[in-house]
């Protein structure tokens, strides 16, 4: 099962990981990007590619 990390150092919570994310993995807590259903993640790396503070990171 593929691993979501956002790092909260990096994370804005402009959102673009909600949007991008097809199965809708990312919720908002506390103004930062969490990886609320990690088990839905379909490792098509979206979010790591688009989210323009480089805060995401996407393991198998």
């Amino acid at each position: 099962m593929p691993e979501v990390k956002v790092d909260p150092e990096k994370c804005d919570g402009c959102g673009t990981c909600i949007d991008t994310c097809p199965v809708e993995v990312f919720e908002l807590k506390d103004e930062k990007s969490v990886p609320a259903k990690q088990e839905e993640c379909l490792a098509c790396q979206a979010c790591e590619v688009q989210c323009p503070a480089g805060a995401i990171e996407v393991t198998e």
